[in-house]
């Protein structure tokens, strides 16, 4: 966003916004595509927002629609729509706004899936609302939105997927979609190799969490081995980090099958109240002085959980080399095959952290992706 955009008040910035919105609705004849766009051109734009835009609507107008849609059965007013996208705007800010519910969020979606005038009769996905807000919604909304729809069966044809160890049928032991290898640079150590090959993760289901499968994963980690290995030089880690349990699963098998066994620690993120903190059950083993560390984390999103980590890290073990290996980085538009890091919503809190180099196995869309047996 420009330098032009951020000084506007916050009154003047709406009504550009709006117009931005509708333009970009009738230029693309989509909502989802239009509120895709705007979320591009302003990455501080909350989804919830920026499809309301879309839509052509105002906060009242939302409001009535909404109302509209449930039949007037609700009351609801322009203060709530805005509480919502407070909500969505805050990001890491306890007590700004209230979060909406998953039945609103049922009937929003119904709502600016009209578009502007009611012209649209478009699906909208609950879950695209709160994209980047996911995780700060109660449990049970989670978990709602992540089983509200059946999943569908997955064509196993596609000219651009292909299937690893199984036809995707819908049966439950069904492998996931592997989409294309590509290349993409990010940082690294000097005089080392900037370019990593990942892979991309399509979501045939986009309203729910994409549920992993073991080879899935493990296809993971042999592409994070593989890229360590090309780094540009010898890699020895003295620990490997595991964020949370499923980052603990990572650092274990990168610590026996690529760095010689090294010490293992753990650090238990424990979210309240839109804060983050270790929990007491962390373990931090004791290393040589100026230690080599990898970090493994399973998905880098919106929140600043590596940022954390790497200031945690850096005052436990002074002088420490920080290497940072997640498995899913979420991608800022809608195409996964991205040209640059930049185009990945966590490039910036990458960048912020300080790290020695990235690697990164595979890239997806929102909401994300589940470990298998959903680890934590």
């Amino acid at each position: 966003m420009g330098a032009t955009a951020q000084n506007l008040s916050p009154q003047a910035r709406g009504r550009e916004l709006a117009r931005q919105g509708k333009a970009l609705f009738f230029e693309y004849g989509s909502v989802n595509a239009a509120a895709r766009q705007l979320m591009n051109r302003h990455q501080d734009l909350p989804s919830i927002q920026a499809y309301r835009y879309a839509a052509g609507l105002s906060q009242d107008q939302a409001a009535a629609r909404y109302n509209e849609v449930a039949g007037n059965q609700t009351t609801l007013g322009g203060t709530t729509i805005n509480a919502w996208e407070s909500w969505a705007r805050a990001r890491g800010t306890a007590g700004a706004g209230s979060p909406p519910s998953f039945a609103s969020l049922l009937i929003l979606a119904t709502a600016y899936g009209r578009g502007p005038h009611s012209t649209a009769d478009e699906v909208i996905s609950p879950g695209d609302l709160v994209q980047e807000a996911y995780e700060k919604l109660p449990v049970e909304d989670q978990l709602a939105l992540k089983t509200a729809f059946e999943r569908s069966p997955i064509p196993a044809t596609s000219d651009s997927l292909r299937v690893r160890n199984g036809v995707v049928d819908g049966s439950p032991d069904a492998d996931n979609i592997i989409g294309p290898d590509f290349n993409l640079h990010v940082p690294t150590i000097d005089n080392g190799n900037p370019a990593i090959c990942a892979f991309s993760l399509p979501n045939p289901n986009p309203a729910q969490l994409l549920d992993l499968t073991w080879n899935t994963l493990g296809f993971g980690i042999q592409r994070l081995m593989r890229q360590i290995k090309s780094l540009g030089r010898r890699l020895d880690a003295d620990i490997c980090f595991g964020v949370n349990e499923a980052g603990l699963v990572m650092a274990t098998f990168l610590a026996s099958a690529q760095f010689n066994r090294c010490s293992i620690g753990y650090l238990k993120c424990n979210r309240a109240k839109n804060e983050i903190t270790f929990g007491t059950d962390s373990y931090f083993p004791e290393s040589v002085e100026s230690p080599v560390i990898v970090i493994c984390d399973f998905e880098v999103k919106h929140a600043d959980v590596v940022g954390l980590v790497a200031r945690e890290l850096r005052q436990r073990y002074p002088g420490a080399e920080l290497y940072f290996a997640v498995f899913g980085a979420m991608t800022k538009g809608s195409s996964l095959e991205v040209d640059s890091f930049e185009d990945l919503t966590g490039a910036k809190i990458m960048q912020a952290a300080n790290f020695e180099a990235v690697f990164i196995a595979a890239t997806m869309s929102p909401p994300g992706i589940e470990p298998p047996l959903e680890l934590r």
